[in-house]
């Protein structure tokens, strides 16, 4: 959702200003009692009503480990995720969950996938495997 204007905002303020109660200016513009409240709060302590900047991006903090992750997968090319995360862990004190380092490898473009462990199975005669 976007902000509201600053037009919308100054008008609340003023409004309130004027004498009318916090809850009836709320119900005139739509809005919530606490948003009146904040803005008010805001006028108070800031001096403006500009809108706070929205959400964001953030980073990992694996990130920064960007060579250790390259050359640990570089090393155990056969490790899980779970073991990636013990790896990074340990060689750089920090510790992240499977999901943050599934995210990290693949903007690092690095492979996740694994040689396959079992054996493959034996043609059965009669059978064709597509392959």
């Amino acid at each position: 959702m976007r902000a509201y204007s600053l037009d919308l905002r100054q008008k609340i303020v003023q409004v309130v200003a004027s004498g009318i109660s916090i809850r009836k200016t709320a119900e005139r513009f739509m809005v919530s009692k606490s948003y009146v409240q904040k803005l008010l709060k805001q006028k108070k302590d800031l001096g403006h009503l500009l809108p706070f900047k929205q959400g964001g991006h953030q980073v990992s903090p694996v990130l920064q480990f960007e060579d250790q992750i390259r050359e640990i997968v570089a090393q155990n090319n056969d490790a899980t995720l779970a073991e990636y995360c013990e790896l990074v862990g340990e060689a750089t004190g920090e510790w992240v969950s499977l999901s943050t380092m599934c995210r990290t490898l693949q903007r690092l473009e690095l492979p996740r996938k694994k040689k396959r462990c079992a054996p493959v199975k034996p043609k059965v005669s009669g059978y064709r495997r597509c392959e």
